[in-house]
């Protein structure tokens, strides 16, 4: 059976292969939405942050032996840290100017983690093995499928909807949206508005760093990793609408699953599809698909 002239098996493979890169763009467009909705800070640090992500698991296991799973709670701990040590000494200090300054800042942080790493480990990449538990495949008939790419688009699905219930049907949530909007009137309840802050940005790092765990045993860990990936992840956010979590979410994962149609018939096309996208979106609706009008 074939679909406009492409085998059903190669057409269906590629849209799972496209639900497992959306997944990745779900995950790291998800941070930052976060960061931007609720801190107004367009973090271009956040492809670096996953990239440190990947490499803090690589070091744990080649170092001291720390597994995968091991990772998964180390790593977002660790860039969490370093999220908190940024926003404390430098984005602290631009909250009250333009955007722009921000998205400069963490431009420069980007190109100096970069250059940091490219310095110590180069630029040929490194290989993370995957965990025992979820080697081997699954025949789904029309391909096999690695049970690795299946747990990475189960994982990536309860991070995102985890996120999203915390920030919009909780009441966390609601006081991390009021600081953000009138932080004065929620200063006067008692509520330490620079630490929920502070917790915001760490919390939209450790989510970089998941990501970034996740990656590691698909893709080699470079010190580029992240800038490769950052451009389309910013699409991916400006479609879905700034600061919108929900829209962000879906907006990755279809991106995902376009992209992959795109390499099944067009494959010449796929690299660009994303941006041919944002371009319309942009021109329709310029806050994006989920954003709202200000």
């Amino acid at each position: 059976m074939d679909i406009f002239g492409i085998p059903i098996q190669a057409f269906l493979g590629q849209l799972l292969l496209g639900l497992v890169n959306g997944s990745f763009y779900a995950m790291l467009s998800l941070g930052l939405a976060v960061i931007f909705g609720l801190l107004g800070i367009v973090n271009f640090a956040h492809g670096a942050l996953y990239m440190i992500g990947a490499y803090v698991a690589w070091f744990a296991l080649e170092k001291f032996g720390l597994n995968y799973w091991a990772a998964l709670v180390l790593a977002p701990l660790a860039v969490g840290a370093l999220g908190i040590v940024i926003e404390r000494t430098l984005l602290k200090q631009l909250y009250k100017l333009d955007p722009l300054y921000g998205l400069l800042l963490t431009f420069g942080l980007a190109l100096i983690a970069e250059g940091i790493f490219r310095d110590q480990f180069g630029v040929s990449g490194q290989q993370y093995p995957v965990p025992e538990l979820l080697q081997g495949s699954t025949n789904l008939g029309f391909m096999v499928l690695p049970n690795y790419r299946a747990w990475v688009v189960f994982a990536s699905l309860g991070v995102c909807l985890g996120t999203w219930f915390l920030i919009e049907k909780t009441r966390l949530g609601a006081t991390l949206r009021a600081g953000t909007e009138n932080p004065a009137l929620v200063q006067a309840f008692g509520i330490n508005v620079p630490l929920m802050v502070m917790l915001t940005y760490a919390g939209g790092a450790a989510l970089a760093a998941i990501a970034g765990v996740l990656a590691a045993p698909v893709i080699q860990i470079t010190p580029l990793m992240g800038s490769n990936l950052i451009i389309v992840v910013f699409a991916v956010v400006v479609i879905g609408g700034m600061g919108s979590i929900l829209g962000s979410i879906l907006t990755g994962l279809a991106l995902g699953l376009v992209e992959g149609l795109t390499k099944v018939f067009y494959p010449e096309a796929s690299s660009i599809v994303v941006f041919v996208i944002m371009a319309i979106v942009l021109v329709i609706r310029p806050a994006g698909l989920f954003g709202k009008e200000k």
